[in-house]
């Protein structure tokens, strides 16, 4: 059996400007953190020599792999000539369509799982993963997405990710001390206001806006609040950060519709109103996790105004990993 662990994300700001549609003509950056929610891909020899079975939120047990109904397992199979008598599993900590990436991290935990299977783990690092993931999901697969959570479920920790016109992608550790990022983290509070959806749509729809001059400028300014971040991280001004995330959702709300609604808006003045200092929706849109920036002190508020429960999760370092392989 091998088992690959891949982390989930949180992205504080700059998303939408890794659509290829934006950084190939203007260039894009995020900064973002893995965190120690993960997506598990394990894989065994499967009793039915014959055939594949496959289980996610479906079981399917088919004759071949191009019978895999799966768009990524198939095609991750195909592209690495994955044969029959095989059983493949996924697990998650964090339900898809949550606002986390959970759809890389599934991308870049399968194909490592199906390298190590291979005996080719010396060809992988976390280069060769994130773009041969993005390589599945936008060029194979012709999905509506970014490259953010590709780089983010691959390498792990916190990053600030530059997107070139020329396609490549910078990867600037933030390399915070352990005690800035225990204290940064402590400021950290977020919650599950439900609606799981599928970002492809409101993706596919704000790839198409972004070629509008006012989204443009809007995408443009989200990118100039990447450095303002990271330097505001790493001086430790962790008010400047949260009203720096403030802005950043503000102008996100206004690259496309579906992005935000009433009971999202409502969320987000609740917490607004009861000490958060910023706030921003992950993902997409829609719906999924809210994240609030708040003094430590007023998280009890925050917790009696909102009325979700919590989701406690800390920043992790180390993206994918093979954690069994036996």
């Amino acid at each position: 059996m091998i088992i690959t662990r891949t982390p989930f994300r949180v992205s504080f700001v700059g998303g939408g400007s890794d659509l290829p549609v934006f950084f190939q003509e203007y260039g894009g950056a995020v900064l973002s953190s893995s965190i120690n929610k993960y997506m598990y891909i394990s894989s065994h020899d499967f009793f039915e020599k014959n055939k594949v079975r496959t289980k996610y939120s479906a079981t399917e047990t088919v004759s071949s792999v191009q019978e895999i109904e799966h768009p990524i397992l198939r095609t991750i199979m195909s592209k690495l000539n994955i044969g029959k008598g095989l059983e493949i599993s996924s697990i998650a900590d964090v339900p898809a369509g949550t606002g986390m990436g959970s759809s890389s991290s599934f991308t870049v935990g399968t194909l490592h799982n199906m390298m190590a299977r291979k005996g080719m783990l010396k060809k992988v690092d976390k280069l060769w993963l994130a773009e041969e993931a993005c390589q599945i999901e936008i060029h194979d697969l012709n999905e509506p997405i970014g490259k953010q959570d590709q780089y983010a479920a691959a390498f792990g920790g916190l990053n600030l990710y530059r997107f070139n016109k020329d396609n490549e992608v910078l990867v600037k550790p933030m390399n915070l001390s352990d005690e800035a990022i225990k204290d940064f983290s402590s400021h950290l509070k977020l919650y599950y206001i439900g609606n799981q959806r599928s970002a492809s749509e409101i993706l596919s729809k704000q790839s198409k806006d972004s070629l509008k001059a006012d989204k443009i400028q809007a995408l443009k300014t989200m990118v100039s609040f990447v450095d303002d971040f990271a330097d505001s991280l790493q001086a430790n001004q962790w008010k400047k950060c949260a009203e720096i995330i403030d802005e950043n959702w503000k102008l996100k709300q206004s690259l496309t519709m579906g992005i935000s609604n009433s009971n999202i808006q409502n969320i987000y003045e609740l917490g607004k109103n009861n000490g958060a200092w910023g706030a921003k929706l992950l993902g997409a849109g829609g719906g999924g996790f809210m994240l609030f920036f708040a003094p430590p002190e007023k998280h009890s508020s925050l917790d009696q105004a909102i009325q979700l429960s919590p989701f406690p999760f800390e920043l992790e370092n180390f993206g994918s990993q093979v954690i069994f392989n036996g």
